[in-house]
């Protein structure tokens, strides 16, 4: 098989044919079979200004295939300018986002999301007038064409699919219901839930636990800890008890740049983060 050099990012990276690759994230690196994860998402040195104010400054970090990331930090530091710019919605003044070596700087919002990186706000949008399956059907077609959307029929493979996300988000016996009298939990499960009928790559989660019951927390926490490995997750979130119990590695931002990134552990225990967030 040839090989192929690939812009990803500022590197050059050698890809092999789909046939010859161990597996999708992975990249050889030699001929003996050392293997290494290949990030599927790369922020390089990003630096947004807005009218002089720097929201995020020379800002770089790297997300494996199928990891679970948190990313923390005081108000102002950049987290949610970090996943407009990830998403499009804000364009970088410097520096460039890739999913996969390919360039999302050159792309709209809705080429972005159609490339696998779905977005769930802090507080859920659903149609509260709709059943929960028909909010996970609408999600579905979304990416679709309007005729096959307004009088297309769902196949066997499209209705197994959902009643595997209903399992997944814990509302399969609440299908039935309608969106609009679900609390609030369960409409930040719901949307999580439209996301995944769309087979995102990247899952972007904005504050999921906010005004969560402890139970909901705890089963937010094992959904997203379930999700991650088939999807990369990037978990903003205030709740520090929350990060506690799905971090793997966070993300410290301050002022718009990385300030710490390691395991919680190693993160409680920085004195640069005590200072700046915990307030100690």
């Amino acid at each position: 098989m040839m090989n192929r050099a690939v812009k990803s990012g500022p590197r050059l990276v050698v890809e092999r044919d789909a046939a010859s690759s161990p597996s999708p994230g992975l990249e050889r690196l030699s001929s003996v079979g050392t293997v290494r994860r290949r990030p599927i998402l790369s922020v390089d040195g990003v630096t947004v200004d807005f009218d002089g104010f720097r929201a995020i400054n020379n800002l770089t970090l790297e997300l494996d295939d199928g990891e679970l990331r948190c990313i923390i930090g005081p108000n102002g530091a950049g987290k949610t300018t970090l996943m407009d710019v990830i998403t499009g919605k804000t364009k970088a003044t410097e520096g460039g986002v890739y999913l996969a070596g390919i360039d999302l700087g050159r792309l709209s919002e809705y080429q972005i999301a159609r490339l696998g990186i779905g977005r769930k706000f802090q507080r859920p949008t659903v149609f509260g007038g709709h059943t929960v399956f028909e909010n996970l059907e609408l999600a579905m077609k979304s990416g679709k064409g309007v005729w096959t959307t307004l009088f297309g029929r769902m196949s066997k493979s499209e209705k197994e699919e959902i009643e595997r996300v209903l399992s997944i988000i814990h509302l399969i016996d609440r299908r039935h219901e309608r969106a609009g009298l679900l609390s609030h939990g369960h409409k930040q499960w719901l949307e999580i839930g439209m996301l995944l009928v769309q087979r995102p790559k990247v899952l972007l989660v904005d504050e999921p636990v906010a005004g969560m019951t402890h139970e909901e927390v705890q089963r937010t926490a094992d959904l997203l800890i379930s999700l991650s490995g088939e999807h990369t997750l990037v978990v903003v979130e205030h709740d520090m008890e929350f990060v506690r119990k799905i971090a793997r590695k966070v993300t410290v931002l301050h002022e718009g740049s990385v300030l710490a990134e390691g395991p919680m552990d190693q993160i409680q225990d920085d004195p640069k983060v005590r200072q700046v967030y915990l307030g100690t």
